[in-house]
């Protein structure tokens, strides 16, 4: 089919419904052997740029495996925001190019752009990277995730033993529960090293504004903390500005070692490429999606970065113990008595919430010994 630059896409309002009934090329997702036999369109679309070091590449290093299958074609847009513009683009990959699975991969797609186009189009699939989706959405809307937590406890881990002052910092777009789950799980980590240590947090509001990551880094460097990780969509900024004050890293979303050097320990990565090729393959088989897909470590939706040359004996003894109770599944990095940071109690004694446990995906608290706030 005929190509269509970025700003076609986004001016383009489908109207027509004849033309989106014809560009569901062969029925339902899954409905049937015809669209195994068919080739298939999808489309993958990016907050920010595919080369930002974080959140983006992931899903777009996870797009090019996709790529090398046969009987599919690709498409892909980067920097769309998370407004109307994330509907036009979604509108016109389906009514132009034919695609009939879709990957919004940013949070802020799914409500109310996704939930806006699914009734439209109902024999496209709509797979929404996060934890939004519920029973009562449209059927050709799923939601995808990994237990990225676990490996931000990890990270922890590792930043317990390296850390020196016992102040670690965390650099985070919005306080959504899967950032919030993360702030936790690295603060939690570290603890599970040493329970004095505390996790200062800045909030910059957006997924990403180098200039805010920048001063929140540094920030946090001002006050003694001298492990840094982040939850922002590209965390080039804070990993140079944190490695270029002294303090170590902790990476996220993809490995980051050739921006900090030495002073990188280690990181929470994603591994889309099986996720993404085992969804298509799925599809292809004549089989159906499942609305709800989650995994981890142990089904390499996650992975960590290698230990960095920082991490001392002792820390890659405990790092290493912690991945394989995580690998071995039913791991509980919120376990009782556990209070938040204003003093309530969240986890009761005798209690814990495993890494599956889907009330995490709801959090809204930050654990006691996380300095900061979510309001």
């Amino acid at each position: 089919m005929k190509a269509f630059n970025t700003l076609t896409r986004r001016r383009f309002l489908g109207s027509s419904a004849a033309l989106a009934g014809a560009s569901a090329m062969g029925g339902v997702l899954g409905a049937g052997s015809a669209l195994a036999q068919t080739p298939l369109t999808v489309g993958f679309i990016y907050v920010g740029p595919k080369d930002d070091f974080g959140y983006n590449q992931a899903h777009a290093e996870g797009a090019a495996a996709v790529k090398a299958m046969p009987g599919v074609t690709v498409l892909e847009e980067e920097n769309v925001p998370e407004s109307v513009d994330v509907q036009n683009t979604m509108e016109s990959m389906i009514n132009f190019d034919g695609a009939t699975l879709i990957f919004p991969t940013s949070f802020g797609y799914f409500n109310p752009h996704i939930l806006e186009l699914a009734p439209k189009f109902p024999n496209v699939r709509f797979q929404h990277a996060g934890g939004l989706w519920t029973p009562e959405n449209p059927a050709n809307i799923g939601s995808y995730f990994g237990y990225i937590g676990m490996g931000q406890y990890l990270n922890g881990v590792a930043a317990g033993h390296a850390s020196v002052t016992k102040k670690i910092g965390f650099v985070a777009a919005k306080p959504i529960p899967q950032v919030v789950n993360n702030i936790n799980s690295f603060l939690l980590g570290a603890r599970s090293v040493d329970p004095s240590i505390t996790c200062q947090v800045i909030f910059t509001g957006e997924w990403s504004l180098a200039v805010k990551e920048a001063e929140a880094t540094n920030a946090l460097c001002d006050q003694g903390c001298d492990v840094i990780t982040c939850h922002v969509d590209g965390p080039k900024v804070v990993c140079e500005t944190a490695a270029g004050r002294g303090a170590f890293v902790c990476g996220y979303h993809a490995d980051q070692t050739a921006l900090a050097g030495d002073k990188y320990l280690t990181g929470a990565e994603w591994n889309w490429a099986g996720v993404y090729t085992g969804m298509i393959e799925t599809v292809q088989a004549g089989g159906t999606i499942d609305n709800f897909v989650r995994g981890g470590l142990a089904e390499n939706f996650i992975k960590m970065s290698p230990l960095g040359p920082a991490v001392s004996d002792a820390g890659r003894a405990q790092f290493e113990a912690t991945k394989a109770e995580i690998m071995a599944g039913g791991f509980a990095a919120y376990k009782g008595p556990l209070k938040d940071n204003t003093g309530a109690e969240v986890v009761p004694a005798g209690t814990a919430m495993v890494e599956t446990d889907v009330a995490i995906e709801s959090i809204g608290y930050l654990v006691e010994g996380v300095i900061g706030s979510t309001s």
